[in-house]
């Protein structure tokens, strides 16, 4: 394949808009053996290891056992990467290593292979976590000698599990850091500053945004904010596509906002809730999608469980598995997620009804 053919630098907005990046048309194994090589180096004489997911909470999560630690490695790890990352962890980590697991939740037994070689070769792991678990796998982690804190996924993020847990008396700066996050990672959207660490993670090398929370907190300095308005320029144009395509839909009970985009879930999911949508549905060209809840529809985790996924009441994300071949991507792309847009849909369908009976007894 010829090289031009995936440069998102001579792709036009639309076309943008409705294919994955340049990362999608590369072989899993050529990046499963490149990252594996990156994070052998990484792990290298490592005393202190964080395994995060590289967004704004899981940054901030390493940025705070950096403090209380004085080092910490970053070994960045997505969901669908979780067993990889324990794999690499219990094979290349020094033997006296610590190692933090944030802000990751296994979606199955299948992630936590590893965890006995893991803590049979490392001095201690911890895991800070405000996902929902299952019992079973909260159990398995616990029996493998992990020390495992699970914060209420309503009320706080990683960031503030993490604070919470490490025993160090942190500068004030990092509580907001924290606070800030979960501003944004909890959909909650009072502080100006949680959307432009949401971006700036996004965006920015990991470790460039480590380094500068790390000096300025949530407060992020006047280079980086005119970093993320040049960056806004094509951001809102992809969200203003997305919104312009999507449809309501009724469902059940809930309106349902619809669409398909490379875009930024979070700013399309507020922009079909101002336009009435109980529950947002954001599908990718690289397959996966995002499910966002309001006040009226706090059951995301539910719908994403169903196809592949799970997260928390109000922002879940999930891949169906709807893809069996390169034809299958080519008609997700022409016909704008059709398929993986009707197994979510089909999912809500499936919702159990909730119990409304009143919960008072009579006196």
């Amino acid at each position: 394949m010829d090289d031009w053919l995936i440069d998102d630098d001579r792709l036009s907005l639309g076309r943008k808009s409705v294919l994955p990046g340049e990362g999608f048309f590369h072989p899993d194994s050529f990046e499963e053996e490149q990252a594996e090589r990156e994070a052998a180096e990484t792990l290298a004489e490592a005393g202190v290891v964080v395994i995060a997911d590289p967004d704004a909470d899981g940054l901030a999560c390493t940025t705070l056992v950096r403090v209380a630690r004085g080092e910490g490695a970053l070994l960045p790890a997505g969901p669908h990467e979780l067993q990889e990352a324990i794999e690499w962890t219990g094979e290349y980590a020094e033997a006296d290593a610590e190692v933090y697991i944030c802000d990751l939740c296994p979606d199955s037994e299948a992630d936590l292979a590893d965890l006995d070689a893991l803590t049979a070769r490392v001095e201690r792991v911890a895991w800070y976590d405000h996902h929902q678990w299952t019992d079973d796998l909260a159990t398995t982690v616990r029996e493998a000698g992990i020390d495992l804190t699970v914060g209420d996924s309503d009320e706080v993020c990683t960031a503030d599990v993490a604070l919470a847990e490490l025993a160090y008396d942190f500068d004030q700066k990092y509580e907001a850091l924290a606070a800030v996050t979960r501003d944004h990672d909890l959909w909650i959207r009072e502080d100006d500053r949680s959307d432009d660490l949401a971006d700036y993670a996004y965006w920015a090398d990991p470790e460039e945004y480590i380094e500068t929370v790390l000096k300025y907190g949530a407060d992020l300095p006047e280079e980086v904010e005119d970093y993320l308005a040049e960056q806004r320029v094509e951001k809102e144009a992809l969200i203003e596509k997305a919104v312009e395509r999507a449809q309501l839909r009724e469902v059940g009970e809930w309106t349902v906002g619809v669409t398909y985009g490379r875009c930024s879930q979070n700013e399309v999911a507020e922009a079909l809730r101002e336009q009435g949508a109980d529950a947002a549905v954001i599908v990718k060209p690289a397959g996966s999608a995002s499910i966002r809840g309001t006040e009226n529809f706090e059951r995301a985790h539910e719908v994403a469980e169903q196809v592949n996924g799970g997260g928390h009441p109000r922002a879940a994300g999930c891949k169906p598995g709807v893809y069996d071949d390169m034809l299958d991507y080519a008609h997700h792309w022409t016909t704008h997620g059709a398929v993986a847009k009707q197994a979510i849909i089909d999912a809500f369908k499936r919702l159990p009804e909730e119990d409304t009976e009143d919960s008072e007894t009579d006196s």
